[in-house]
Order: structure tokens, then C-alpha cells, then sequence
């Protein structure tokens, strides 16, 4: 069984047992339930208009970190100018333990 979560501004293909990251969630605790499921799929499909009626996942909160810097670098060519800056994007990584639906 699989599911389709929206968290984040994004959409993920989850299934169960599966660790993902995720943009960071700012939750107490070391669970979490994903109420916005757009689709679950198994022996039969569920699709939701926009969400899936009483479909939920939950997860377990591994950990919250940063990733790899990034370097952003910009540059127009003949004017001097150019402008170096790099950046971290925070996540949380997360288990999934079930899919309910």
C-alpha cells in the first residue's frame, strides 16, 4: 500500500517502513500525522478531491537537521559585478509507520 502526501509545499510518494525528508516541521514530540493525503493506492485506488475523507500516515520524527551548504553564485559579465552566498536548507527526517485509510 502507498500513499501521496502533501506537506511542505510538496508531494511525496510514501510507503510504509520508507525514511524521507521533508521540509522542517516544527512539531513537539516524536510522531506526527499527515492529514493531507491526495491519493492512496493498494488492490484499490482512493483519490481525493483535493484530499482522501478520514486518510491519514503517520510518521515517526527521526531527526531535524541541515543539509550540505550550497553555493549560489551570480555574476554579469563585464560590469564587476558578482555576488557569492551560500545557503543550508533545514529538514526533518522522517519514518513512516503506517498508512491508515
Amino acid at each position: 500500500m502507498y500513499a501521496i502526501i502533501k506537506t511542505g509545499g510538496k508531494q511525496y510518494r510514501v510507503t510504509e517502513g520508507e525514511t524521507l525528508r521533508v521540509e522542517k516541521l516544527n512539531v513537539e514530540g516524536s510522531s506526527i500525522k499527515f492529514d493531507q493525503v491526495l491519493l492512496v493506492g493498494g488492490d484499490q485506488v482512493k483519490i481525493g478531491v483535493p484530499v482522501v475523507e478520514g486518510a491519514s500516515v503517520d510518521a515517526e520524527i527521526l531527526r531535524q537537521g541541515r543539509a550540505k551548504k550550497i553555493i549560489v553564485f551570480k555574476k554579469k559579465r563585464r560590469k564587476g559585478y558578482h555576488k557569492k552566498q551560500g545557503h543550508r536548507q533545514a529538514f526533518t527526517e522522517v519514518k513512516i509507520t503506517g498508512i491508515n485509510a
